[in-house]
């Protein structure tokens, strides 16, 4: 397996769930971890991620940052901060989203604008600044949705919102392949966190379930595995879109 001593990885989102179990992936191979998290509602869940992977890694520097990564300016200075930090960025993988499911006649100005904004603008800002600031040979990877690849209703600011995001992937793949930068976003199927619940019905839940390997939906352990791959062995891997949703949906 692919070392990545001496490499560091920020992983926006790093400090829960899919972000933290990603972290988990790629402490093991020896890469220091810059931990990000949104609001202070995550922070004892990412300290308690922090602790356990200092404890458990003990020769791998790992630092938490707090911020909203929604402006342009956030996101240079949370990259600034790294960048003093660590001395480097090799890896940046992006996390973050907001989910909403609602009809599109019932969905106001605000949160369109809030669904943008976590969904494509921060994502957008992210890419800026690791196409800046990734060393050469590096790799950066953004977590969209398998609805990108679905005919469905209801989810329209959601999927419209992350659907930008393979267009930058593209278009960043194609600018940073003369340094051998891979940039690859990873379209998950309904995963099993926190954020999934709240917007769905029983019915609804029993229906992505049923449409998945095993019927049951996607686990964060699938998907760290396949980020830890692209980030290693997988770097041929560029300017692409994976759907790794036991069979939820393709194009």
């Amino acid at each position: 397996m692919t070392s990545l001593k001496g490499k560091v990885a920020f992983i926006t989102g790093g400090g829960k769930n899919l972000g933290a179990d990603i972290a988990r992936e790629l402490a093991p191979l020896g890469a220091s971890l810059a931990l990000h998290y949104n609001s202070a509602s995550s922070e004892a869940e990412s300290k308690k991620t922090e602790q356990e992977l200092v404890k458990a890694y003990p020769d791998i520097k790992v630092k938490l940052y707090q911020a909203d990564l929604t402006s342009a300016s956030a996101v240079e200075n949370i990259f600034a901060q790294v960048l003093k930090d660590f001395g480097r960025i090799d890896i940046v993988v992006n996390t973050i989203g907001k989910v909403l499911k609602k009809p599109i006649v019932d969905i106001t100005e605000k949160e369109y604008d809030d669904m943008f904004a976590i969904n494509s603008k921060s994502a957008f800002f992210i890419l800026k600044e690791a196409a800046k600031h990734v060393a050469d040979g590096g790799k950066i990877v953004t977590i969209v949705t398998s609805l990108l690849a679905a005919f469905t209703g209801y989810y329209t600011s959601y999927a419209g919102s992350k659907a930008p995001i393979e267009h930058f992937t593209r278009g960043v793949a194609k600018e940073l392949q003369p340094r051998g930068i891979s940039v690859v976003a990873v379209g998950p199927g309904p995963m099993d966190t926190p954020f999934f619940y709240p917007q769905e019905s029983p019915e609804a839940i029993n229906y992505h379930k049923s449409q998945a390997l095993g019927g049951r939906l996607t686990d964060t352990k699938d998907i760290s595995p396949i980020v830890r791959f692209l980030v290693t062995e997988g770097g041929w891997i560029t300017g692409q879109t994976i759907f790794p949703n036991g069979g939820y949906t393709t194009r």
